[in-house]
């Protein structure tokens, strides 16, 4: 054998991973995060099936799958689905534009909070539904009563998260900012409001939440439309795999709008990831 026949290639380069490896991983990672809720719904399945539940209380699963197509197909889930979102959206943004704007004058404005807050923490205790007899004296059964009942939930949320954001900023930021000349509405908008943000947002989730959970109230009375007036009457008129249509719908609509809005923190916050520490 010649020298020439020797090979004088240099050490295999790494094999790159297969294409679809990363495609697996993502399933399964989708199987283990949905392997909860398999269970729970074919254990929900099993119960009526199995009559270890009476299916006149307890519907199978399959069954309000089927209320719910049942709903598209005549139309009424639109509709419904409509009616709530708008509800829901109006009262949470009322919450969100008084319950920020009024938290950061209370959290930087320590005289105007001495003065305000007994009359908000009173204010705090009264449940939105132990007002529900007086929004529909003031403002009757159409809609400003059902926004006002979901406005009152969702308010205490963002405001007290907004409150503790303000008050929890870093004092040492805001006196460097001071120190290198900089104006206290520069300071307020550049360094106390972003700092104070994460809380901010984290108020704003929990009234999203809140809002849906509100909404049910609100649709108690004088409504025709809505996931809680389709809920309520078709627990009425004993129409049970509606009603778990409704409940189900109501859940999702929820867990949307809290994805909606966690989508809008990151967006609107998305400077803090360089300020992560990954260890």
């Amino acid at each position: 054998m010649t020298t020439s026949a020797i090979s004088t290639a240099g050490p295999a380069p790494a094999q790159r991973p297969a294409p679809h490896t990363g495609l697996l991983q993502t399933l399964r990672r989708g199987l283990e995060r949905s392997a909860c809720i398999v269970l729970f719904l074919a254990v929900w399945e099993l119960l009526p099936r199995a009559g270890w539940v009476n299916p006149a209380f307890l519907s199978p699963p399959s069954d309000v799958v089927r209320a719910i197509a049942t709903l598209v197909d005549n139309g009424q889930l639109w509709k419904h689905v409509t009616a709530s979102l708008q509800r829901s959206l109006v009262g949470l943004l009322l919450a969100i534009t008084s319950g920020v704007g009024l938290g950061l004058l209370m959290g930087a404005i320590q005289r105007f909070e001495a003065f305000v807050d007994p009359l908000l923490q009173l204010f705090r205790q009264v449940s939105a539904f132990a007002l529900f007899p007086v929004f529909l004296l003031f403002l009757g059964i159409g809609e400003s009563s059902k926004v006002a009942i979901i406005f009152w939930a969702a308010f205490w949320p963002v405001l007290l998260n907004t409150i503790g954001g303000v008050k929890q900023v870093d004092k040492l930021l805001v006196h460097s900012a001071l120190s290198m000349g900089a104006s206290r509405s520069y300071i307020f908008f550049r360094v106390v409001l972003p700092a104070a943000s994460p809380s901010i947002f984290t108020g704003i989730r929990l009234a999203g939440a809140y809002s849906i959970t509100a909404l049910v109230a609100a649709e108690m009375i004088g409504a025709h439309a809505g996931l809680g007036f389709l809920t309520l009457n078709a627990q009425e008129i004993f129409q049970i795999p509606t009603m778990y249509a409704g409940i189900l719908l109501l859940a999702m609509l929820g867990l949307g709008l809290n994805y909606a809005l966690a989508l809008i923190e990151s967006r609107l916050t998305g400077w803090r990831k360089g300020l992560e520490f990954h260890g």
